[in-house]
């Protein structure tokens, strides 16, 4: 994926999570994408190495038919062997510059930061995008650390790499982050957690263009 097109796929971008999952994690991630995420993180955090590989190239394969940049969550050997589009760490995962060597300068990499000087770290490492949270509290990450909008806000401030707001986000919050300065939101419960996976996708999807 071309660099210049990461801003545009940051808008509404969704991270997996097997809890919710109604018929497939493929089927419920073919829902999401129709009704208009714009990037998919597969985040495995208890699958062994060969079926992660394996499901992350069906994910793949899908995100590739619908044109949607594929991110795999802190696993590097995974995101090699199924050559995704990226990799996103955490601020406890592998050093971002260490996993810049690893991937080369071609494919995406996103980092988690919660200050303004783990985002200015991370992009002088080689980031390509933030994830900044947890914006609202949250139930789907146990070890997530609350930021504030003014820190938000500050982070957008001191980057020039897109910056999304992950976190407890959903339809009755999202619109609190405007003006914050984020090109994007990243969800979880919000649309993996619905009965409706589509319809909710469109939805929060209409609230994001107004970010």
């Amino acid at each position: 994926m071309k660099k210049d097109k990461i801003q545009e796929a940051m808008r509404l971008y969704l991270v997996t999570d097997r809890r919710w999952i109604h018929h497939s994690l493929y089927e419920d991630v073919e829902e999401a994408i129709k009704g208009g995420v714009t990037c998919v993180q597969m985040r495995e955090k208890h699958l062994d190495i060969s079926t992660f590989i394996n499901d992350a190239k069906d994910i793949k394969k899908l995100c590739l038919k619908y044109g949607v940049p594929f991110i795999v969550n802190d696993n590097v050997e995974v995101m090699l062997a199924v050559d995704a589009d990226g990799i996103h760490v955490g601020q406890h995962d592998m050093q971002a510059k260490d996993v810049r060597k690893c991937i080369g300068p071609d494919k995406i990499l996103g980092v988690s930061a919660q200050t303004v000087e783990q985002a200015i770290q991370a992009y002088q490492a080689g980031a390509d995008y933030l994830g900044v949270g947890a914006v609202f509290s949250t139930s789907t990450k146990d070890d997530a650390v609350e930021v504030s909008i003014q820190t938000l806000q500050k982070i957008c401030q001191s980057v020039p790499i897109p910056v999304i707001a992950i976190g407890g986000i959903d339809m009755t919050n999202i619109l609190k982050l405007k003006k914050s300065g984020i090109k994007g939101v990243a969800v979880v419960s919000a649309i993996m957690a619905q009965d409706d996976i589509q319809k909710a996708t469109m939805q929060l999807k209409e609230k994001a263009l107004l970010l």
